[in-house]
């Protein structure tokens, strides 16, 4: 007899077997039992919840915070043949009683719905009237309060353990830390349930963190000629930012649209959609932008900002490479955007509890940025995951950190600004500290203090530098109060008195780029002759099979589905059907078009020597 999980996974998503947990998640789900999912982007989340609705009577309930996410899983899941719908704000009427009267027939497989359309009443005595598989909680970390993304409308789905008991649930999310996780299970009444946590890890993302010296300038040498012509995220923490950013990329030959809040809402839609659809274009945007973009080939994301957490930071990097090929998560940060984002965690209206923990998580935030070691270790220590060797896929992997003795230096930056009165910021320090007699200064009477013009030996990139990274090691704090200024901490009199030595990485400015003619296009991912031939007609035929049907490329077949194709030309269906990624459905909807443009591109094959 025929596995029905191992038949559906080959016959509609065409996969062989199956990644990590997610057999043993899936069982546990078809048997009726409840979970609680942390799996990182790209791990393969969806087919937990998704094989088991297909399996179990019923409909699959699918909680999803964003349209656009709803609607990209949807078109991908009817291009296998799964029988999906959802029901939002963005249906007519008519649509949304169609969608209803298929879930009360038990026409579909899974039902994607918003958190707070779920438990609206005509929804619940909809469900109340249908057959249930299961209950799926899609980004579940938006549940707690204590995570990066809370949406309270989440909070109501407490009620579905009263409301139906029987009906299994499992919840998902790809970033939560342990207090994030109590939360949910809190939340959720999933107190009994298990916990499955498939690691954090994303090999293929190489990280990088530079510190900022002209933004502009160090994004256009990391974009170069490798990413010419690639999509990619830019984030960025205003609004203006984003529009500033993406007229000037734009200017500089790149594809770029901007997205954040203050846009329209049909202006967002398009931008969306275009990011979506087409190859090649940078989405600008705010954190505004991202959660659920199911876009499999970003081939990088960019923070020109910090981001507000190592959980936001991880959450956003995630967003490249879901295909599992190599992506970058590029970063370049300054201490500006710390006194900013501090101001921003001190002028909100929450309670001090949540005050302390958003600034012990920008601290953490902080220190990541100023590693010297493996970034991949301390990024998935953070999640409770250790890394035994180094990755070797980080900029301090890739070349190793030169440190340097900065006692002498920290304890000029700590006196000047003891001796100012604790109430300046950095660009004021290292005026004094360089002996820059300014009219400000000389008001004050800073130009006749000791620490005046102890630091000249050093300019003002490697004194931005040495403060960044005292504040960093909590060396110096940031007071919101006086705007900015740097004031000592406890640790801090131990350096002054000579008990501690301060060691710090070498911060180096960036070289110009000699500048490259651009590639026409991605490399291809193979190198036998003809490969690239054959790529670029494979997606030439995929985007014109997308503009027909109206979806964007990668929901007809995913890069690396092609990239198979090319490694395996296949010439007959058989063949076809075994590639990853290629189920039932594709096959019989695609499987002529792919072995046309394969044989088109392909030289005939050798004659057999026996048949001579």
């Amino acid at each position: 007899m025929t596995d029905p999980i191992h038949d559906v996974l080959r016959r509609v998503f065409g996969h062989s077997s199956f990644l990590g947990q997610q057999e043993e998640i899936i069982e546990h789900t078809v048997a009726g039992g409840d979970s609680l999912v942390l799996m990182p982007t790209g791990g393969g989340k969806s087919l937990c919840f998704q094989i088991p609705a297909i399996v179990r009577p019923g409909i699959g309930i699918v909680v999803s915070p964003l349209i656009a996410l709803m609607r990209d899983q949807v078109q991908a899941l009817r291009q296998t043949g799964v029988r999906a719908a959802f029901l939002n704000s963005s249906l007519s009427m008519r649509e949304a009683a169609r969608v209803e009267a298929m879930t009360a027939a038990d026409e579909l497989d899974l039902l994607y719905v918003a958190p707070e359309r779920l438990l609206a009443g005509r929804t619940l005595e909809l469900l109340n009237r249908s057959r249930i598989a299961l209950f799926a909680i899609d980004e579940a970390h938006c549940v707690s309060q204590w995570g990066h993304d809370f949406r309270p409308e989440y909070l109501q789905l407490s009620a579905l353990s009263r409301l139906f008991p029987q009906v299994p649930r499992i919840a998902l999310t790809a970033t939560a830390d342990e207090p994030t996780r109590r939360e949910i299970i809190a939340r959720l009444g999933l107190h009994d349930a298990p916990l499955f946590v498939s690691g954090f890890d994303r090999p293929n993302i190489r990280y990088t963190v530079v510190a900022k010296d002209n933004a502009r300038a160090q994004l256009k040498r990391f974009l170069g000629d490798r990413h010419r012509d690639r999509a990619g995220i830019v984030y960025c923490l205003s609004r203006k930012r984003v529009d500033d950013t993406a007229e000037w990329l734009r200017k500089a030959g790149f594809r770029a649209l901007p997205y954040h809040a203050g846009l329209g809402k049909a202006a967002r839609q398009r931008h969306q959609d275009r990011f979506l659809r087409e190859d090649g274009l940078v989405m600008v945007a705010t954190i505004a932008f991202g959660m659920g973009i199911d876009k499999p080939d970003v081939r990088f994301v960019a923070h020109l900002d910090l981001p507000r957490s190592i959980e936001a930071y991880y959450q956003e990097t995630g967003r490249a490479g879901r295909d599992g090929l190599a992506a970058d998560a590029w970063m370049v940060y300054g201490l500006q955007e710390v006194v900013t984002l501090r101001q921003m965690v001190e002028g909100s209206g929450a309670g001090m509890e949540r005050k302390r923990l958003e600034v012990r998580k920008l601290d953490a935030m902080l220190g990541y940025c100023e590693l010297a070691t493996c970034r991949r270790r301390t990024l998935l220590a953070y999640f409770g995951e250790t890394l035994e060797e180094p990755c070797g896929n980080c900029d301090n992997c890739l070349a190793p950190v030169d440190l340097w003795d900065a006692t002498v230096a920290s304890q000029k930056a700590l006196s000047c600004a003891y001796r100012t009165g604790q109430r300046f910021g950095v660009a004021y320090l290292i005026d004094v500290l360089r002996g820059s007699a300014t009219p400000r200064i000389r008001r004050f009477g800073h130009d006749r203090l000791p620490t005046f013009g102890v630091g000249a030996d050093l300019d003002p990139w490697q004194w931005r530098s040495v403060f960044r990274q005292l504040v960093a090691r909590g060396l110096l704090n940031v007071e919101m109060e006086r705007y900015g200024s740097l004031r000592l901490t406890a640790a801090s009199w131990e350096v002054l008195r000579g008990e501690t030595e301060v060691h710090m990485r070498r911060d180096l400015r960036a070289r110009p780029a000699r500048s490259k003619p651009a590639k026409k296009s991605a490399p291809p991912p193979l190198d036998h002759p003809g490969d690239a031939v054959l790529w670029e007609a494979l997606r030439k035929r995929r985007t014109e099979l997308a503009r027909a049907q109206g979806v964007p490329p990668y929901v007809i077949l995913h890069d690396s589905t092609l990239r198979e194709i090319v490694a395996r030309r296949p010439r007959t269906t058989e063949d076809l059907g075994a590639v990853a990624g290629i189920g039932e459905t594709r096959l019989r909807r695609y499987g002529h078009d792919l072995l046309t443009v394969i044989a088109a591109q392909s030289p005939p094959a050798e004659p057999d020597e026996d048949a001579k």
